[in-house]
């Protein structure tokens, strides 16, 4: 069983959906997902506070068999944050454990999967794909202004909605930290079942 940490209550909703096309593609459809542990940002970036979340999800979750933390990097470097999440994380737990992060935020990689979403809660028939999807800050705003009139991106309703849809082999070549978040998982179920 795949134990995610997110940031968000949309992704308590999105990630497992997303988790499960991946490990349908892969055709490890037998392969859990739990329901995700949610840890605000602000506080996971805080000494302490991703290690008791990995313990308590871990221990919450007896057929644990590998952990995922997936969050936002925001403004800063996801390469050295990732790391440091990475190498906290590891400190607390025997089992495989991978850290993404979104370059500055999820709504990113949706960005660079836009044209797989037209017609889908809202996202205009006429939506393309913008130049590096990850540099842009305020994915969300951007993504309000790919829907039809009146409609506005809200990611507890369009996220899941989003993850479900999204072409995945697009998005990785859009948005590189989706391409990362794509192998490290990849990496995570091999570890995970090497156990």
């Amino acid at each position: 069983m795949i134990v995610p940490i997110v940031e968000g209550l949309a992704e308590v909703e999105s990630v497992p959906l997303l988790l499960r096309r991946i490990l349908a593609d892969g055709q490890l459809e037998h392969i859990q997902v739990a329901r995700p542990f949610r840890v605000k940002r602000n506080q996971i970036v805080r000494e302490g506070e991703l290690e008791r979340a990995m313990e308590q999800a871990i221990r919450d979750r007896e057929h644990a068999r590998c952990g995922l933390v997936l969050m936002d990097s925001d403004d800063d470097c996801a390469a050295g944050l990732g790391r440091s999440l990475l190498n906290r994380a590891t400190q607390v737990t025997a089992l495989p454990v991978a850290v993404i992060l979104a370059v500055r935020e999820l709504e990113a990689w949706f960005l660079g999967a836009k044209e797989s979403l037209r017609g889908i809660r809202g996202i205009r028939g006429d939506a393309t794909v913008p130049a590096d999807p990850e540099n842009i800050r305020g994915a969300k705003e951007r993504l309000t202004r790919n829907m039809e009139t009146g409609r506005r991106y809200l990611d507890v309703d369009d996220q899941p909605a989003f993850a479900q849809s999204i072409d995945i082999s697009a998005t990785r070549l859009q948005c590189p930290s989706f391409d990362k978040f794509i192998r490290d998982f990849h990496r995570l179920i091999h570890a995970s079942r090497a156990l």
